[in-house]
């Protein structure tokens, strides 16, 4: 199956970035938040990002309206859906809504459609479970900022098709990411050993270590592009915790998330999105 038409659910920085890039490429893109306000921010997002691709010689004039003009921003679900070849659900990590969304994208979606999401963590075999076409529903975690980072983990469920692995990873070799295939096991393998990380960084920072000394540490010793720290204030401390928990619920207690670290969450130090974590912004 071709695929020519992308329905992009939930406006955040995960899904205006999946915008961007597959606009680029030449999809045409329909981008879908419940917030008109979202959808606002999203655009303003792209623009600003496609201009700096402009200002640096990587992208012309032409190519960057062309861009702005393969995206629709609509908060109506089903105009996100009807046409689209591939949906790339992006909306908030947790069980429940994104079973929701897929129950939605059933009745919503061409029956050829293949079913993506976003998440960094709940395994897809879950998450089609509600669903009767999980030959269609597939694990496409991109990495953030998802215009800069060259990787995409791809994660097949149980009854993922090869026809559905197939026009996946066409899809992410045209957008120009690298895909990683991962087992669908809770977490797959960035959110499995990063969250660790993270959550191990946070014990440190309850013990009296500082975060800047912990990032200095990770970045000049083990050569790590981003301390672990800066790196929870950009992914966000909730997302590490819901992951954290995702993988205690299958995996055992050596994956509980430090109390610490949903202390944080409870008073919004989640990081760059709420202008202050470790660091501020």
């Amino acid at each position: 199956m071709e695929v020519k038409n992308i329905g992009v659910i939930g406006a955040g920085a995960m899904g205006s970035g999946i915008a961007q890039v597959s606009a680029v490429a030449g999809y045409n893109v329909v981008l879908q938040d419940i917030y008109s306000t979202a959808l606002d921010k999203a655009k303003s997002t792209i623009e600003k990002s496609l201009g700096k691709l402009v200002s640096k010689g990587k992208l012309s004039e032409a190519d960057m309206k062309a861009a702005m003009e393969r995206i629709t921003f609509t908060t109506v679900l089903e105009e996100a859906c009807r046409d689209a070849e591939l949906i790339i659900e992006c909306v908030f990590e947790n069980l429940e809504l994104k079973q929701k969304m897929f129950q939605e994208f059933e009745k919503l979606c061409k029956p050829e459609a293949i079913l993506g999401t976003n998440t960094s963590a709940l395994p897809i075999t879950e998450i089609a479970s509600v669903t009767k076409r999980g030959d269609k529903v597939i694990g496409i975690h991109f990495m953030n900022p998802v215009p800069l980072m060259k990787g995409v983990e791809i994660i097949r469920g149980q009854l993922t098709s090869d026809e559905t692995m197939g026009t996946t990873l066409e899809y992410i070799k045209k957008i120009g990411k690298e895909p990683a295939i991962a087992v669908d096991y809770a977490g797959f393998i960035v959110s499995r050993l990063l969250d660790v990380l993270m959550n191990e960084a946070v014990k440190l920072v309850e013990e009296g270590n500082k975060p800047e000394e912990i990032d200095k540490a990770m970045e000049l010793c083990a050569g790590h592009p981003m301390g672990p720290c800066k790196l929870l204030d950009l992914v966000g401390a909730e997302i590490a915790m819901h992951g954290m928990e995702t993988m205690e619920r299958d995996f055992g207690p050596k994956y509980k998330p430090h109390p610490l670290l949903k202390k944080r969450v409870l008073a919004g130090l989640l990081g760059v999105k709420t202008g202050k974590g470790f660091y501020e912004y």
